[in-house]
């Protein structure tokens, strides 16, 4: 049976292959353009060929992009969503923990509120 990849190792990798945006403008193009050649991006994109070959191996190893053969030894890239659907479930998770704290934070300043009004409201009576 095949191992269960560490998500938080998918998520950590997805992280840094978005950082660059260089790669970011790879992939923003993968998605609107489809498959593509390191050559057919260069040609679309300020960014030389060699210096796209090397943001794609990044890309592939961390799973965003997918190399398939074409005619006459060409690879076409094409876009993998579900590392990116992984970071995403991260997000989502990490966004929940804040939540829950910020609402205990709220709760709290809102106790805090509300005693202080009722001890002004006897030292007023």
């Amino acid at each position: 049976m095949p191992r269960q990849p560490d998500l938080e190792a998918v998520a950590e990798e997805v992280f840094t292959a978005l950082a660059d945006p260089s790669r970011r403008k790879i992939l923003a193009e993968l998605a609107a353009g489809g498959p593509a050649t390191a050559t057919d991006l260069a040609t679309r994109l300020p960014i030389t060929r060699q210096a796209i070959a090397k943001h794609l191996a990044l890309l592939a190893d961390a799973g965003l992009v997918e190399a398939e053969p074409g005619e006459r030894r060409r690879v076409r890239y094409r876009l993998r969503s579900a590392p990116m659907q992984v970071a995403q479930q991260f997000l989502a998770a990490l966004a929940r923990d804040w939540d829950r704290q910020l609402g205990a934070l709220a709760e709290h300043i809102d106790t805090i509120a509300s005693a202080g009004s009722d001890a002004e409201a006897k030292e007023e009576s």
